[in-house]
């Protein structure tokens, strides 16, 4: 029963932090709660998190088929510290572009959240990149159906915690979140760290 909690709250957790940085689906969610439709943002808050459920399953698919010849496994904390370190750099620079409300939403806030978060598959790569490291350094245990479903639906609650935060808090995160430079970049610098000291971890 631990292994499935340890697994469920590693993506609940990371899956929070990766959705942070300004983007098209959590910039939506703050317009929508901004305009008061709190039933409409909670709708897409939904529907994001649904679509990242399958998204993420797919990652932890593809992460383990890589995985599993013999020169990355002979290799896989380098490899997990360079990945790691790149996805944390690429959000850091990434968060230095400015974001806009210049999507429209009607009152279907269910239907236009499966639409968005399908056309926009961000969570794929990064959940490659971050299982890789979770598995490399022994954080979760993917070896069974249920454990990698439970790791899934940890990916789910985590984002949909974090948008429903969004939702009912628009009118001071809206704010801190297109301003402050430092909230933007920190996932960015979280990965960087995870990275370095995997690369620690493999040196010494």
């Amino acid at each position: 029963m631990w292994l499935y909690l340890q697994v469920f709250l590693t993506g609940l957790v990371f899956s929070f932090i990766g959705s942070i940085p300004p983007g098209t689906l959590n910039v939506s969610v703050l317009q929508l709660g901004l305009e008061k439709k709190v039933n409409a943002a909670l709708r897409f808050a939904l529907a994001v998190s649904i679509i990242e459920y399958p998204y993420a399953w797919i990652a932890v698919e593809f992460e383990s088929w890589l995985t599993s010849s013999p020169l990355i496994i002979e290799n896989f904390q380098l490899i997990t510290a360079i990945i790691m370190t790149g996805l944390g750099a690429f959000t850091i620079w990434a968060s230095r572009k400015p974001s806009t409300f210049s999507v429209k939403f009607n009152e279907s806030g269910f239907r236009r959240g499966i639409i968005l978060s399908l056309l926009n598959p961000m969570a794929i790569p990064y959940w490659m990149g971050a299982t890789a490291y979770f598995k490399a350094q022994g954080w979760v245990n993917l070896s069974t159906e249920g454990l990698i479903h439970s790791y899934v639906f940890g990916t789910a609650v985590g984002a949909m915690i974090l948008l429903t935060l969004f939702v009912f808090m628009a009118n001071r995160l809206a704010k801190h979140v297109q301003q402050n430079v430092f909230i933007k970049m920190l996932p960015g610098f979280i990965m960087v760290a995870l990275g370095l000291y995997a690369f620690a971890k493999y040196l010494f």
